[in-house]
């Protein structure tokens, strides 16, 4: 009985797997070995260098300035749209005016609100960045940033954006924030639904206000929605390659300033023809990428709360 139990299971992996082991495992371990070349990508033929591509990786200038401005996205993106997520989805949510026959209520509206707030995630990532390009344009005229800074009064404040070496950077920040927030609202209140009313009624009911609530119901009972979260922001934050190349100025600058790894790898590759030590960067990525996921993963592992 046992033996067909496992047949029956494997009958129903063994596909899945294998499509799996093809067109992700494969991939890797091919993109490994032709790291371990010196491959340009037109030719047919490749000279084994071994491990010559992640020693120059190692003392790659270029390199160690992406992955760094990678690390400062990482640290700031992710804390900035899980925590406007959660504090947007906690007022809609349970945040409006206590009524008469319910202690625990959203704010009007709240409905209405989720579709503005999850609207950028319909629209093409290419169409974000074109969009904010030219919001952030330092022409007065034609920037609308500038133009409503200086409608206001406010003409000290304008400001080249992304033509400014010490703020590009976070001006691409800012906007992957505002591109991401919307649906972490929408994932977060699709998990406040879940917890019972009860457990906020009763903390209202026993003089706990918005604030201990929060902190001590709902970011409890939402940790693992936040935890896994927290993984996929942060894979997004060490990629941003579509919005850098369309928003930077010719494609990382000004003068590096917004280069990322997955930007200096598409110019390894595409423009310098060197496959071998793009994909040696490739796999330093990975590495990056794996090592982030894991720490994440471990270090804020919670013991799970049953309601």
């Amino acid at each position: 009985m046992q033996h067909g139990k496992y047949r029956f299971i494997v009958g129903f992996l063994a596909l899945p797997l294998i499509i799996y082991g093809i067109f992700v495992i494969s991939p890797f371990i091919q993109a490994f070995q032709i790291s371990l070349t010196d491959w340009s990508g037109l030719v047919g033929s490749s000279k084994f260098v071994g491990l010559d591509n992640f020693e120059r990786l190692w003392e790659s200038e270029d390199f160690w300035n992406a992955l760094r401005h990678n690390v400062y996205m990482l640290a700031l993106v992710p804390v900035i749209t899980l925590g406007m997520g959660l504090f947007f989805a906690f007022m809609l949510n349970v945040g409006g005016k206590r009524k008469k026959n319910e202690v625990v209520t959203g704010v009007t509206g709240s409905k209405i609100y989720k579709f503005v707030f999850f609207f950028p995630q319909v629209i093409s990532i290419t169409i974000v960045a074109v969009i904010w390009f030219n919001i952030y344009n330092p022409d007065p005229n034609d920037g609308m940033l500038n133009s409503l800074l200086g409608a206001v009064g406010l003409d000290g404040l304008q400001n080249a954006w992304l033509g400014e070496k010490s703020i590009a950077l976070w001006c691409i920040s800012a906007v992957m924030v505002w591109g991401h927030v919307g649906f972490y609202v929408v994932l977060f209140s699709a998990a406040m639904a879940s917890v019972p009313r009860d457990i906020y009624e009763a903390a209202l009911l026993d003089g706990a206000n918005r604030f201990h609530t929060f902190f001590k119901i709902t970011l409890p009972l939402l940790w693992d929605t936040v935890q896994t979260g927290w993984v996929y922001m942060g894979i997004i934050a060490l990629d941003a390659f579509a919005l850098v190349q369309i928003m930077s100025v010719n494609m990382g600058g000004p003068d590096g300033a917004t280069d990322v790894m997955p930007l200096r790898l598409y110019q390894t590759a595409f423009r310098d023809s060197q496959f071998g030590y793009a994909s040696a960067m490739g796999i330093a990525m990975l590495i990056v990428t794996m090592t982030f996921a894991l720490l994440t993963m471990r270090l804020a592992r919670r013991e799970r709360i049953e309601y």
